[in-house]
């Protein structure tokens, strides 16, 4: 295997297990949730070490083993491993808690779990394999596509005319990811400004671009892009 896709919670799992690294590329901004250790409501478990030495379920049994053997102060935590349904096992009487993935936490209230503490954050990330060195030039051009349309799904460009009296104003606004394009007009006073601003920020952007005086400010969507690193 050259180049894959998975979750940052199986590379730690399976460097855990094995010792076995992978390149983490980049990060692909899906699949967000958490690891998380969990325990019946009704138990009132507040405090993780609560949990230490008792018997815990999980379908992620090395990294449970690390987390559980900073808190252990004594008796061994009985780490079982099952797939499948993990938040049923402490309802059938089988665990005093689990580890498992929590992403809305709809499945862990409808067992009578909550979450005590979070093991580790985790996300989709795109992985190569670090021994592999013939289809390098490949890796990296799909790497380099994969950025492109992560960069055009979350930022837009805008576009604006502002005065060159308001220029430093109007570049702290918009600095984009390097810096913005300017460029002259036929009115030497004014100026042609091009940034990419983030999309979840665009109208508060164009908000603050219109009050300290730019104009003809337009938004345009990206489908692609190459960016330097």
């Amino acid at each position: 295997m050259d180049l894959g896709i998975t979750g940052e919670d199986i590379v730690a799992e399976t460097l855990a297990e094995t010792g076995a690294t992978v390149n983490v590329m980049m990060e692909l901004g899906f699949g967000k949730c958490r690891l998380c250790l969990q325990a019946p409501g009704a138990a009132a478990v507040a405090d993780p070490a609560d949990l230490a030495g008792k018997r815990i379920v999980t379908s992620f049994p090395h990294l449970t083993r690390e987390y559980f053997a900073k808190l252990e102060t004594g008796t061994p935590t009985n780490v079982k491993v099952i797939s499948g349904s993990v938040e049923a096992a402490c309802g059938l009487g089988l665990a005093d808690g689990i580890v498992d993935l929590v992403e809305t936490g709809t499945t862990m209230r409808a067992a009578g779990l909550e979450e005590v503490s979070t093991v580790m954050n985790t996300q989709c990330v795109l992985i190569s394999n670090p021994k592999t060195d013939r289809n390098d030039e490949l890796v990296q051009i799909i790497r380099r596509r994969f950025q492109g349309y992560l960069t055009a799904s979350r930022y837009i460009m805008v576009t604006y005319n502002i005065h060159r009296a308001s220029l430093k104003q109007a570049v702290k606004v918009t600095p984009g990811k390097r810096s913005p394009s300017i460029l002259s007009l036929d009115d030497a006073n004014w100026v042609a400004v091009s940034a990419l601003v983030e999309k979840s920020k665009a109208a508060s952007v164009m908000d603050e671009l219109e009050r300290i005086g730019a104009t003809d400010i337009l938004t345009t969507q990206l489908h692609s892009s190459r960016m330097g690193d």
